[in-house]
C-alpha cells in the first residue's frame, strides 16, 4: 500500500507541474500572437519571455528522479506519505507558479509588442513567482536526501 501512495505522489506531481508549464506556454503563446500583429520583428524577445513558464514542468522532472530511488518494494509509511504531500505540494505550487510566471511575461510581451523595451524588466518581474516553484524543488531535494538516511 505504502509504494502506490509513492507512486500516486510522483504522478501528482508530474502531472502538475508539466500541466502547469503547459498552461503557462499557453498564455504567454496567446500573448506572442498578439504581439506578433504588432510587431513581428520582436519575435525573439517574444520567444524569450515566452519559454520562462515552461521551467515549473523541468523542476518536476528534476524532483522525479531525486524520488525514484525511493520507490522500492518494502518503502517506509513514512517515505510514501512524505513523498505523496512533496508530490502535492509541488504540482500545487508548480501551477500557481507558472500561470502568475505567464501573466507576466505576458504582460511584458504585449508591451513590447506596442514598442516599450521592458524585456529586462519583465524577466526581473517574473523571477518572483518562479523563485516558489524552485522552492518547492528545494523542500523535494532536501527532503529526499532526509529520507535517504
Amino acid at each position: 500500500m505504502e509504494i502506490l501512495l509513492a507512486y500516486i505522489g510522483i504522478a501528482i506531481m508530474t502531472a502538475g507541474t508539466f500541466v502547469a508549464s503547459s498552461i503557462g506556454v499557453t498564455i504567454t503563446g496567446n500573448a506572442v500572437i498578439g504581439a506578433m500583429k504588432k510587431n513581428p520583428d520582436a519575435f525573439g524577445t517574444y520567444l524569450l519571455l515566452s519559454a520562462l513558464p515552461a521551467s515549473q514542468g523541468l523542476y518536476g522532472l528534476v524532483a522525479f528522479f531525486m524520488l525514484q530511488g525511493l520507490l522500492v518494494e518494502g518503502i517506509s509509511q513514512l517515505a510514501a506519505y512524505a513523498i505523496l504531500t512533496l508530490g502535492i505540494m509541488m504540482a500545487v505550487a508548480g501551477l500557481y507558479s507558472s500561470i502568475r510566471q505567464a501573466q507576466v511575461c505576458a504582460n511584458g510581451i504585449t508591451a513590447t509588442g506596442a514598442g516599450h523595451n521592458v524585456t529586462a524588466a519583465t524577466m526581473v518581474m517574473a523571477v518572483f513567482p518562479e523563485l516558489y516553484a524552485i522552492l518547492s524543488l528545494l523542500v523535494v531535494i532536501l527532503t529526499s536526501f532526509a529520507l535517504n538516511l
